[in-house]
């Protein structure tokens, strides 16, 4: 394993041998990282490192895996009780004296519930997270609900996992996936999940591929007919225990996990839009909700207070622990919106051309609820210096999620007054702004090949002409048919993208919009008279944050915030002749 600090060691346990491998501080709390089938210990390469910073972080191949050993015969020698066995050797070897925190995938995931739940480990793990995996056990239980008391809802449920699971009937048979495997198909696997899954190659899959999938066949012929045939009745988490689940998982149901609390009565959920190798496509991701997770505990049992490792948030579930990017989130809908997705977890990039208002805003998002908040300083309209910020923030903080390009300026006056210069400053801002944004945040996202969303802030003025605002509108106005055609063009992959049309919002716009053909005085009499009456008017930022999060979670496609912007878009559909009306009436000011 090529990784820089890495200490290998080997551990003897039954007649095999295990290779594991140590990073960062031993005096640390420990993490111990289980890969899945068919992978060896290098597809947590990239969680492993971004962990070491803060903990003692524990890799280690399954026996027959990687450079592990295998049992001989391989019949019988890959059963839960063994994988207990090594797992109970690895951590006397390297944390003695102090519990660990497990975290395994796939059938890491499988077998590190089996250790969570049994009486021997006891006391020897302080928390376990637990990602497309579940526990035999369970999933025989929840077999068992379903067919002793069928409605179509349950066998609806049955048929769809049983399908789901298609691959695990293919490993009963004899001899065949041994051949597939060290065959076309262990040649083909890396491909295979690179165009399917969008997983980056790096140093996974090893060479040792064929070998070890061949061997791991085994797993699931000596565990899961006995399993779900004959599932623990005592199965119960002795652990906190935090579940994650990819939503876009190929080979496991959400549905598996319903009523889970029974066995694990100390959860923490978690869900992403991301499909089954989420080690290596989402490593900033998991790292984060790990690192969360871990120190809440380690706090805990120290007793010391710590805050919740769960967000508090509406939308917890959906974002905790993901990258969020708020363009002009230095105050009013941009800072709202920079709060509400803290509140719910999420980490959050605060980016505006007011450093101190963007280090402002990091500062209360971490202090709301963001695991990590961090402030960017950059003009939106400066397409170099935004090429620069996409290039550092997928650097030092990974892939967006959700992006929100909602940094614009106003401006007021008829069409004859706005200079050409106006009209590019607005132009530059509002609309050249938001094409940055999406050009090369949208890009990334398409290049991991996870989903995402783009939230593109519009106005309710991109469908409500008005005389006084030709400049502004029309900005909005392409923001709103830009966001229609790059929705168009990114569903197939998973990217969402939704325009925002704000009303009559009480914020600092109208203090700083400008009113073309007007002198400094009458400027400043004008933008006065507009904040007195937005300020009349009192409707918040947050809920148009709320608003936010609910398009970015529902995939909605144009959402006109305000009753006054509602009304507006209902009569450009029913009624665009009243609204011409409208249009050439004078402006309050």
């Amino acid at each position: 394993m090529k990784i820089h600090g890495a200490r290998e060691r080997t551990v003897a346990t039954g007649g095999i041998e295990l290779c594991v491998v140590e990073l960062g501080d031993a005096a640390r709390p420990t993490v111990v990282l289980v890969h899945g089938y068919p992978d060896s210990k290098e597809v947590w390469s990239e969680v492993a490192t971004r962990l070491a910073d803060r903990f003692h972080v524990v890799l280690y191949d399954v026996r027959g895996m990687g450079r592990s050993t295998a049992p001989s015969p391989l019949r019988g020698g890959f059963t839960l009780e063994k994988l207990t066995d090594d797992f109970v050797a690895v951590i006397d070897a390297v944390s003695p004296d102090r519990p660990v925190h497990v975290v395994g995938h796939d059938w890491g995931s499988v077998q590190s519930w089996e250790f969570v739940t049994v009486k021997r480990t006891e006391g020897r793990i302080a928390s376990f997270t637990s990602m497309s995996g579940p526990s035999l056990d369970h999933f025989g239980h929840w077999i068992k609900q379903r067919m002793k008391r069928p409605t179509p809802r349950k066998v609806g449920q049955l048929l769809g996992q049983g399908a789901k699971s298609w691959y695990v009937y293919m490993l009963h048979t004899p001899v065949v996936p041994e051949l597939a495997w060290r065959g076309p198909l262990g040649k083909r696997w890396p491909k295979i999940l690179e165009r399917v899954e969008r997983v980056p190659a790096g140093d996974y899959p090893t060479a040792s591929l064929p070998t070890d999938a061949a061997h791991g066949a085994w797993l699931y012929r000596d565990n899961v007919r006995a399993r779900l045939t004959r599932p623990r009745e005592d199965a119960y988490a002795h652990a906190p225990v935090q579940l994650i689940t990819p939503l876009g998982d190929a080979f496991l149901s959400p549905r598996l996990y319903d009523q889970l609390e029974l066995w694990a009565p100390d959860l923490t959920r978690r869900s992403l839009p991301a499909k089954h190798w989420v080690p290596r496509t989402r490593p900033d991701q998991l790292t984060a909700w790990i690192g969360e997770f871990v120190t809440a505990h380690e706090a805990r049992e120290g007793g010391v207070p710590a805050r919740r490792a769960t967000p508090s948030g509406k939308y917890a579930d959906r974002f905790g622990g993901q990258l969020v990017l708020v363009t002009g989130a230095g105050s009013g809908i941009g800072r709202a919106t920079a709060f509400a997705f803290a509140e719910a977890g999420a980490r959050v990039i605060a980016v505006d051309r007011d450093a101190e208002s963007a280090a402002r805003t990091a500062e209360m998002a971490q202090l709301i609820g963001a695991p990590e908040a961090w402030a960017e300083t950059v003009d939106v309209s400066d397409e170099q210096a935004m090429e620069k910020l996409a290039e550092k923030v997928a650097a030092e903080y990974g892939v967006v999620d959700v992006l929100v390009n909602n940094a614009g300026i106003g401006l007021s006056g008829s069409f004859f007054d706005t200079t050409p210069e106006d009209w590019k400053k607005v132009l530059d801002v509002n609309l050249w702004g938001v094409i940055h944004g999406c050009r090369l945040f949208g890009k990334q996202m398409a290049d991991r090949g996870q989903g995402g969303h783009i939230v593109n802030t519009a106005s309710a003025a991109a469908f409500l002409p008005s005389k006084a605002l030709p400049a502004y509108s029309t900005s909005k106005a392409a923001v709103l048919m830009l966001s229609e055609c790059l929705r168009a063009e990114l569903a197939g992959q998973g990217i969402g993208v939704s325009a925002i049309c704000p009303g009559l919002v009480n914020t600092n716009i109208t203090a700083t919009a400008r009113f073309a053909g007007a002198d400094a005085e009458e400027e400043k009499r004008r933008q006065e008279k507009s904040s007195r009456l937005y300020g009349r008017r009192n409707y918040p930022p947050e809920k148009v944050a709320d608003a936010i999060l609910d398009a970015v979670v529902q995939n909605k496609a144009v959402v006109p915030v305000t009753p006054e912007a509602r009304g507006a878009h209902l009569m450009s559909r029913f009624t665009p002749r009243a609204l011409r009306a409208i249009a050439r009436m004078e402006p309050p000011l």
